[in-house]
Formats: C-alpha cells, sequence, structure tokens
C-alpha cells in the first residue's frame, strides 16, 4: 500500500496542493450560500437539502485525502499546504475532533449575547442562542463520547511512534550502521528497510483514517442534534474559523 518514493511524495503534495486549493474555493462558495440561507429563517427544507450539499463536499474532501494519503501518508501528516502555525495546532493530520463542541458552544454564547435584550422580552431566536436543554443533553453526551474515541486514536498514535524504537528497527539500524562503518554495500538490507518503513506508514494510515472518520463523524452526529437553521449558522462558524485561520497563518509565514 505504502509504496511512494520521495519523488512521488513531492509529486503527490503538488497534486494535493491544487485539491486543498479547490476545497478552499468550495468551502468559499458554501460559506456565501449559508450566509444567504441564515437570513431566512422559515425554509427548514431548503436549510436541509443544503446542509446535505456542504456534508458532500466535506465527504468528497476527506475522500481525496484518503486517496492521496494511501500514496504518502507522512506528507498528509506534515502537510505543506497549511500554515506553520496550522501545522503547530494539527491533531493527528487535522482538526481535534472535540474542538466542535467549543466551537459550537463560543457561536450559542456569541449569539445568546447578541439576542439577550429580545430574549428578555419573551421574543424566541433560532439560531444558535435557543439550544434546548435537550439538545444540551446530547451534545454533552456526544462531546464525551467524542473525547473517548479521540483518546484511543490518540493511543494508537502513540503506539506507532514508539514502534519506531522496537527490536527489529533497532538492531536493522545497527546492521546497516555496521555495514556503513566497513564501508560495505547496504544493498541487501534494502528489502528489510522497505519492509520496516512501510509497516510504519502503514499504521499511520490506519491512524489517519480513524481521526477523520471520527472528524467527519462528529460534524455529522452534531448537526442531527441542531435545527436545520442551527445547523446552517453551526456551519457558518465553521468555515469561517477555518478559512480565516488558513488566512491569517498564510500572512504570518509570508511576513517572516
Amino acid at each position: 500500500m505504502m509504496s511512494s518514493t520521495s519523488k512521488n511524495g513531492v509529486e503527490n503534495h503538488k497534486t494535493f496542493d491544487k485539491s486543498f486549493e479547490s476545497w478552499l474555493v468550495r468551502q468559499n462558495q458554501d460559506l456565501d450560500e449559508l450566509v444567504r440561507a441564515s437570513k431566512d429563517e422559515n425554509t427548514n427544507n431548503n436549510h436541509a437539502s443544503l446542509i446535505q450539499r456542504v456534508v458532500n463536499h466535506y465527504e468528497e474532501y476527506y475522500t481525496e485525502k484518503s486517496r492521496y494519503a494511501n500514496d504518502d501518508v507522512a506528507g498528509m501528516l506534515h502537510p505543506s499546504w497549511l500554515s506553520n502555525l496550522e501545522d503547530a495546532l494539527l491533531w493527528i493530520g487535522g482538526w481535534r475532533p472535540s474542538m466542535a463542541f467549543h466551537l459550537l458552544y463560543s457561536k450559542s454564547g456569541i449569539q445568546l449575547e447578541a439576542n439577550l435584550h429580545e430574549l428578555m422580552r419573551g421574543f424566541s431566536s433560532s439560531d444558535l442562542a435557543s439550544l434546548s436543554s435537550n439538545q444540551l443533553e446530547k451534545i454533552d453526551e456526544l462531546q464525551h463520547r467524542t473525547i473517548r474515541e479521540e483518546r484511543k486514536i490518540s493511543e494508537s498514535s502513540a503506539k506507532v511512534q514508539e514502534s519506531v524504537a522496537d527490536t527489529s528497527t533497532v538492531e536493522l539500524s545497527h546492521v546497516v550502521s555496521e555495514l556503513m562503518r566497513e564501508q560495505r554495500d547496504v544493498e541487501e538490507e534494502e528489502e528489510k528497510i522497505k519492509r520496516n518503513i512501510d509497516k510504519r506508514e502503514e499504521g499511520l494510515f490506519d491512524v489517519l483514517k480513524k481521526a477523520d472518520d471520527l472528524r467527519l463523524r462528529t460534524l455529522k452526529e452534531i448537526l442531527k442534534i441542531l435545527t436545520p437553521i442551527q445547523g446552517v449558522h453551526f456551519l457558518i462558524a465553521a468555515a469561517e474559523l477555518h478559512l480565516r485561520f488558513h488566512e491569517w497563518g498564510m500572512k504570518k509565514d509570508a511576513r517572516q
């Protein structure tokens, strides 16, 4: 599975750079449509279909990401198309799933504060300021479940990292070092080296796939709890945060 050479890895990065740029363009288009939809609170069917289209775009992005990771998983875990700041804040090649709940609560608090005067006068709100006690209970349960899954994936990632120092790798590194000291050809060991690296990459690919699956599943599960118009507001907040943070990071890199 993990059979890319260094050259293929470079080509893979260049190709996914374009895919990521296309994703940014699509996300900006989705954001514009979501903002327009948020101003009309009385078309739940239209909101639901829009949400499904946006979710489909997320699914397409992660499908494409998985396809490229199959050839160059290390590159996907250290993406060149992101800013240094974004890269430093990554959790296994992407956003931490539990961050979605912090986003939801932050946006809900902001909208609650903005609508507080009207709510105190008895008016209702249809955005994230109007989360019901039942919704909050479901969100809390989902958050705890997501954090447990995050921890399991983090533990799996740690095991792959620790495996670099297992007996077979330590022994192989010693054998190759001895051959190099003796100025002998290491070609006989190349197949062992390849198998050793392939094994680590397969472990990394499995961890990345689980992480991306949890990211997408968390997004979908949150949207199931929210009403269609609330889902529109949540997706707006998610797109705005991603797009603006990417821009801020890239501008910071350009100044350095």
